[in-house]
């Protein structure tokens, strides 16, 4: 079986920057061309052309496949002459190779309408479209639309917003104005932009399967979290309630600290019992609680102290609340400045911030007594053990140097007896000699 790997070129693209005749057949000659036709122009995509119908053809012969690789070009005079030049190159390869069938490599639109004249001679397998990375040409883009249309996560992300803008401008164009259409459309990208800059959808599908578990898990906390998110609703509904209460008021700093004066109670009781539901799931689990999730409600209850101190602050600066008054039955009533009062709530705050300091800490401080003592007498053990130690090794050096003391030296004895058994030798010899 031979395939027929044929690159085309319609515009006689190799003829004038070679000089050469087409059709140019065989591995080596096309190799030399794409040589030639880099030389001439470097920035040419044929170049990438070329070299794709070399890797298309090694690929099929490392299959053992009988392959024949040509280029086939056009005609500069017309496009009919042009296709017509391409039909009787194919005519001549086909005469002489006799292949079975084709791989068209093209580089370009224009190259892609003689894909039909190659199919009218021969069964063509497949359509190889080179597309150069940073080209420059505006064919490129062609493909580029054709890879981007056949990727669905694109076309969901692309196109079907893009659609939805187009379907609801005129709407809006027509029932308001078209400036207000333009406003509204602006604004729904400029929040899509976000939600995808963010990864906002990322975090949605965390929390949702944070909360499915939580609910197949039956924790306290998704029961403290509802709980939450209502006082947190209570809450902006009772801060936008004292906003509407104000009357006419000049800038917007008032406004935003009468809305944290309302609402921050119940901001803080919505964190205060989020926390505490988060606690209480520790607590459950029996496992050894971590020292942040104590932290939690002293923390959020001693913020809550603070913010409302200093929106109460700036609102007694601007008349719009009255000064706290202290009343002690039998003593005296105190009107605080408001320097005094908001001087009472951080100084509240941070007390206790510092009580759960002070109580998260003696709840997971150092070990008590007991552990203490058992390293205690652990360490007196090992001591111990260390001593009997060190006198067995002591005894057993002081024997050692008992018996090297007492171990017999006489060195001249012992010459002697050498000397002896020496003079004995010698004597014996003499008698047998």
């Amino acid at each position: 079986m031979t395939t027929l790997v044929v690159c085309l070129d319609r515009t006689d693209d190799v003829g004038r920057r070679t000089g050469l005749r087409t059709p140019i057949v065989g591995w080596e000659a096309v190799r030399a061309l794409v040589t030639d036709v880099g030389l001439a122009d470097p920035e040419d995509s044929g170049v990438n052309t070329l070299l794709e119908s070399l890797r298309v053809a090694q690929s099929l012969r490392d299959e053992n496949e009988e392959t024949v690789v040509a280029v086939v070009s056009g005609d500069r005079e017309s496009m009919v002459s042009a296709d017509r030049a391409v039909a009787r190159q194919i005519d001549d390869l086909m005469a002489e190779y006799e292949p079975d069938s084709a791989i068209v490599v093209i580089d370009s639109a224009e190259d892609e309408r003689l894909v039909p004249i190659v199919e009218s001679r021969v069964q063509v397998d497949a359509v190889d479209r080179v597309v150069v990375r940073q080209a420059r040409d505006i064919e490129s883009t062609y493909y580029l639309l054709k890879q981007f249309l056949a990727d669905e996560e694109l076309r969901q992300t692309i196109l079907v917003p893009l659609g939805i803008t187009l379907l609801v401008f005129p709407i809006l164009a027509t029932v308001f104005s078209p400036a207000i259409g333009a406003a509204t459309i602006t604004a729904v990208i400029g929040l899509f932009l976000l939600y995808k800059g963010f990864s906002i959808d990322e975090l949605l599908t965390t929390f949702a399967k944070q909360a499915r578990e939580s609910l197949y898990s039956g924790q306290v906390s998704v029961v403290t979290y509802v709980v939450a998110i209502g006082l947190t609703l209570v809450g902006l509904f009772v801060g936008a309630l004292g906003v509407s209460n104000l009357g006419e008021t000049e800038g917007a700093i008032v406004p935003t600290m009468q809305f944290v004066f309302d609402s921050i109670p119940w901001l803080t009781a919505a964190a205060l019992t989020a926390s505490t539901g988060r606690l209480l799931d520790e607590i459950i689990r029996e496992e050894p609680i971590r020292s942040s999730f104590l932290h939690l409600p002293f923390l959020a209850v001693a913020v809550g102290l603070v913010v409302r101190g200093f929106a109460a602050f700036f609102l007694e600066q601007q008349g719009q609340l009255g000064p706290l008054v202290i009343d002690q039955p039998g003593i005296a009533t105190v009107a605080l400045t408001p320097g005094q009062r908001l001087a009472v709530f951080v100084a509240g705050g941070v007390l206790l911030s510092l009580i759960g300091v002070r109580t998260v800490s003696s709840m997971t401080g150092p070990r008590g007594p007991t552990d203490d003592s058992d390293d205690t007498t652990g360490d007196a053990a090992s001591s111990g053990e260390d001593t009997s130690r060190s006198e067995t090794e002591s005894g057993d050096d002081t024997e050692s140097d008992h018996s090297r003391d007492t171990t017999p030296s006489n060195p001249s004895g012992d010459a002697e007896l050498t000397d002896g058994g020496s003079k004995a030798n010698d004597s014996a010899d003499e008698s047998n000699g």
